[in-house]
């Protein structure tokens, strides 16, 4: 009888190594991904902004912000808007907000401020608009002050962010205006406070008019040409000397040879 043959397969060494780096990748993709996620989550800090409803033209609006941490050792003291065109500060009244924080105006906008709120907690607070404008969206970029002096800056548009870093400025979107909405006239401008004389001090009296002399245009107009009234004076001293000594000197000579 021939003899039974025993075959053996092998796995060519070629095909395990493969299968061994296959799994190095697959446990360098994993770390890496992890380590992506852990890097990402400081990111997740933002600035928003929320209105139920809101839509262009509408009046008396309530914009409600959302400011949260990025800082583990300082609170919030302060955040500064900066306001899209179209609304004023003078439009932006104060709504709520953390205890003992108050609105502002600005030049360009508006500042939410007090007492720094607990490490680690969010600020949220609101404010209302007499009229929102006629766009689709309003974009409120932020500066938002810890009482360590840091600040974050969300200022950023979406598009230039630069991939998310968390630094992109609140934007509010808005639906079509209702239908007959109409821009209301701009918010007047606070006027000054006339300044009443004191009923004790007398009116001042504006003073007379005074005439200019000819002397004294010949002084502002010497002054004018650089040079003092003084030195025509001299000068003419000088000719009125050198003249009477030139007749004492003719009047001698002549009485000598007589």
């Amino acid at each position: 009888m021939p003899a039974h043959r025993h075959l053996t397969w092998e796995i060519p060494v070629s095909t395990s190594v493969r299968v061994r780096t296959v799994r190095r990748c697959a446990g360098v993709v994993a770390a890496a991904t992890a380590a992506t996620l852990l890097l990402a989550t400081p990111a997740s800090a933002h600035v928003e902004v929320g209105s139920e409803g809101a839509r262009a033209l509408a009046e008396n609006v309530t914009l409600n912000f959302d400011a949260a941490t990025e800082s583990d050792a300082a609170g919030i003291t302060k955040l500064e808007v900066f306001l899209p065109k179209g609304i004023t500060p003078a439009d932006v009244t104060y709504g709520k907000g953390p205890a003992g924080w108050k609105l502002a105006a600005t030049g360009k906008g508006f500042t939410v401020s007090g007492p720094a709120v607990e490490v680690g907690k969010d600020v949220t607070y609101s404010v209302v608009v007499r009229q929102l404008p006629d766009v689709k969206s309003l974009v409120f970029k932020t500066l938002q002050t810890y009482d360590d002096g840091r600040v974050d800056r969300w200022i950023e548009l979406e598009e230039s962010s630069g991939g998310g870093h968390g630094h992109s400025a609140p934007v509010l979107e808005l639906r079509e205006a209702a239908p007959g909405a109409e821009p209301v006239a701009p918010t007047p401008s606070a006027s000054p406070t006339p300044v009443t004389p004191s009923p004790s001090a007398p009116p001042a009296t504006e003073p007379a008019d005074v005439q200019p002399t000819a002397s004294d245009r010949a002084t502002v107009t010497a002054e004018e040409d650089g040079s003092s009234p003084a030195l025509p004076i001299g000068i003419a001293v000088a000719v009125l000397a050198l003249a009477g000594g030139l007749w004492w000197f003719l009047k001698r000579r002549r009485t000598g040879t007589a």
